[in-house]
């Protein structure tokens, strides 16, 4: 038997939004496993399927950079906001994402890259500049989408200066059509992206075992009705159903007009484009995703776990 920590218990609890005992019962019961007791607590009704803690450690910006059929969005982070603010720290973002455009967008390549203003790497360059600006930073993710034929539109959310901001979504579109009216529909797609966070394009290409997890906790669910095993097996695969609908940006309701997917928004702007559109590429960066604060008042909670 795994031994239930106060550390761990509290890593599910920021996970999940569950009260510690609830945390505690669920990490018990499926021997220490995070992933095993969330899922535990979503079956059970205690937490659901996309709390997140949201409380991230990384400042910084999001950038982005255009050059014909490809476009590349990057995070830099600093420690706090007041430097992302600087004139200095944004120009060093945008220097990266220009030079991003001319690797494989890969965070790898992107560092190894040498930033023209300086001569130097870009991660050399990062560093020197902590040196001047005076507080740690570095390049934290890159993704770069190209097209033969088509457009990669971009799209900064909040924008804090000329192509920074702090949430930044990449759409690469193929078609033979009007280039400008391809960007437009690009750009509305990708603003969509930036509200809804689909996990996919099309439901098909939804990760298996993502979709396998939410399977088995909608089966656990359906289980507690007490109805019969075709009953559930028909419920399941209605919930499931639903699932891909509200995950894949197809089959998403378009924020620009609820009444529509974004697949038929696309398939009515090829009207105005004169030729077929393909949606072959999705990036969404979010400034300081996945990356936690560390909590510094934890000490009455352990003791309730102690105590529990």
């Amino acid at each position: 038997m795994a031994e239930i920590t106060a550390a761990l218990v509290k890593e599910l609890r920021e996970k999940s939004g569950a009260g510690m005992m609830d945390c505690k019962r669920a990490l018990t019961e499926n021997n220490g496993d995070i992933e095993a007791a969330i899922d535990w607590l979503r079956a059970k009704g205690i937490a659901k399927a996309d709390k997140k803690s949201g409380r991230t450690a990384a400042e910084g910006l999001i950038g982005v950079a255009t050059s014909g059929t490809k476009a590349v969005v990057v995070e830099v982070n600093s420690e706090t906001d007041f430097v992302a603010r600087n004139d200095a720290f944004q120009a060093i973002v945008r220097g990266v994402a220009d030079v991003a455009l001319t690797t494989d967008g890969t965070v790898e390549a992107v560092g190894a890259a040498i930033y023209p203003a300086t001569g130097k790497s870009v991660t050399d360059t990062i560093k020197d500049a902590v040196a001047t600006i005076g507080e740690n930073m570095n390049l934290r993710r890159s993704v770069l989408l190209s097209v033969e034929d088509g457009v990669v539109a971009t799209y900064i959310h909040n924008a804090a200066a000329d192509r920074l901001g702090k949430l930044g979504v990449l759409i690469a579109l193929k078609s033979t059509g009007d280039k400008e009216a391809l960007n437009t529909i690009g750009r509305q797609v990708a603003m969509h992206v930036a509200a809804t966070n689909p996990l996919a394009i099309r439901a098909e290409e939804v990760d298996a075992a993502v979709a396998e997890r939410e399977r088995n906790v909608f089966i656990e669910q359906s289980r507690a009705s007490g109805k019969p095993d075709n009953i559930i097996e028909k419920m399941v695969e209605g919930r499931m159903r639903k699932f891909f609908e509200e995950v894949a940006l197809l089959s998403q309701a378009f924020v620009m007009n609820p009444d529509i997917t974004v697949g038929a928004a696309v398939k009515e702007a090829e009207k105005t484009v004169g030729a077929p559109i393909e949606v072959v590429g999705m990036a969404r960066l979010l400034l300081g995703e996945g990356v936690e604060k560390e909590e510094t008042d934890f000490a009455a909670e352990v003791a309730a776990v102690a105590k529990g």
